[in-house]
C-alpha cells in the first residue's frame, strides 16, 4: 500500500480572514512499495480522468482546480454550490458521514477554535447549518459514483484535514521574525507530517502546490519532519522534489507550480477554500449586521482597503485592535 498526501492553501493573498491549509490523504492498495512518484501520478491521472468524465456527464462530483470551481473577489461572487458539493462528496467518502453543522464539519477536519475566537466576528463559526447551497441527495449520488471509481482504481480516500491561521496569530508569527512564506510552508508541512504519521508503516508520496515563489525547501522539510537528512532531487522554476531519508519507509515530497493538477492537491485545495468561505460568511454577516449598507468582502488587498475604510468608525467604537483583523504581508 502506498500513502499519497495532497496539501494546498486558501487565503494566502488576502488581508482579511484566515489563511487555511487543506490536506487530503489517500491509499493506493495495489502499488508496490518500490514504485516511483511517476507511477503514483499516472495511477491518479487515470482516476482523475474517469472522475472528470463522470462530472461532465452530470454524474460525479466537481473535483478539480478550486479556482475554476469557485471564485469570489470583492462584491462579485459565484455560487458556492459546486465547491460545497465537491467537498461534501469527499467528506462523505472519507468519513462515511455528511455534517449537518459547521461544528461537526470542523471536527471532522480536525480544526480547533482559533486563538482569535474571542473576537466577536468569529463567534458563530460553530453554529452554521449545513449544507448552505447544495442538495444532499445529489451529493450522496455523486459521492457514491466517485466511491465506485475509487474502488475500480484500488484507491481509497482515507482522510481530510485543515489547519487555519487567523490574522492576530498570523501577525504574531511575523513579529517573531518569520515571513509570510515561512508561515505557509511550516503550517503546510506540519499538516503533511501529521497526515504522514497516521500511516508510518507505508511508503508515502506528498504533493504540495508551490508556496509563492519559493524554490528551496530542504530546511523547512527537515525541520517539520524532524529529519536529519533531506535530499534535494530537483529544484527548478516549476518543481522542487525531495527524498526524506529519516522516515522508516520511503517518503518523497514535491512542490509544483500548478499543483492542483494532481487530484489529491485539488481536493485539499477545495476543502481549504470551502472552510475559508464558511469563515468569511460568518465574518461578513457579523459586519453587515452592524452596517447594513456595507458590501461583503473576500478580503483581497484592493477590496480589503475599501472595507477597512468603511468600517473604521465601528472598529474604533468596538475597540478592536488593527492586528486582530488586518493580516500583514
Amino acid at each position: 500500500m502506498t500513502l499519497v498526501i495532497g496539501i494546498d492553501e486558501a487565503g494566502y493573498g488576502p488581508n482579511l480572514g484566515p489563511l487555511v491549509i487543506g490536506g487530503s490523504s489517500w491509499q493506493i492498495d495495489d502499488l508496490q512499495s518500490n514504485q516511483s512518484s511517476t507511477d503514483v501520478a499516472e495511477h491518479f491521472l487515470e482516476l482523475q480522468n474517469d472522475i472528470q468524465d463522470d462530472y461532465r456527464a452530470g454524474q460525479g462530483p466537481p473535483w478539480g482546480d478550486s479556482k475554476k470551481i469557485f471564485t469570489r473577489r470583492g462584491t462579485k461572487s459565484e455560487t458556492l454550490e459546486p465547491l460545497e458539493r465537491g467537498v461534501f462528496a469527499a467528506v462523505r467518502i472519507a468519513t462515511d458521514t455528511l455534517p449537518a453543522t459547521s461544528e461537526h464539519l470542523l471536527s471532522l477536519l480536525t480544526l480547533t477554535p482559533p486563538d482569535d475566537y474571542d473576537l466577536a466576528c468569529w463567534k458563530k463559526l460553530n453554529t452554521l447549518r449545513l449544507p448552505l447551497a447544495t442538495e444532499v441527495p445529489r451529493t450522496i449520488k455523486e459521492s457514491d459514483k466517485a466511491a465506485r471509481q475509487l474502488q475500480n482504481h484500488a484507491i481509497r480516500l482515507t482522510g481530510l484535514a485543515c489547519r487555519w491561521i487567523f490574522p492576530e496569530t498570523f501577525n504574531a508569527a511575523l513579529n517573531t521574525g518569520l515571513n509570510k512564506s515561512d508561515i505557509l510552508s511550516q503550517t503546510s508541512l506540519q499538516l503533511a507530517f501529521d497526515l504522514r504519521n497516521q500511516h508510518p508503516d507505508s511508503p508515502a508520496v506528498i504533493w504540495c502546490d508551490r508556496h509563492g515563489g519559493r524554490k528551496r525547501y530542504t530546511g523547512v522539510v527537515s525541520h517539520c519532519f524532524d529529519a536529519a537528512r533531506v535530499e534535494p532531487l530537483s529544484e527548478t522554476t516549476h518543481h522542487s522534489h525531495y527524498y526524506i531519508h529519516d522516515c522508516e519507509h520511503p517518503t518523497s515530497i514535491h512542490f509544483s507550480v500548478g499543483g492542483e493538477s494532481q487530484l489529491p492537491v485539488a481536493v485539499a485545495s477545495m476543502t481549504a477554500k470551502y472552510t475559508r468561505e464558511l469563515a468569511m460568511d460568518v465574518f461578513n454577516k457579523f459586519w453587515t449586521d452592524k452596517l447594513p449598507s456595507l458590501q461583503p468582502t473576500a478580503g483581497y488587498p484592493v477590496d480589503a482597503q475599501r472595507w477597512w475604510k468603511e468600517t473604521e468608525k465601528n472598529r474604533r467604537g468596538m475597540n478592536i485592535k488593527d492586528d486582530a483583523l488586518w493580516r500583514k504581508s
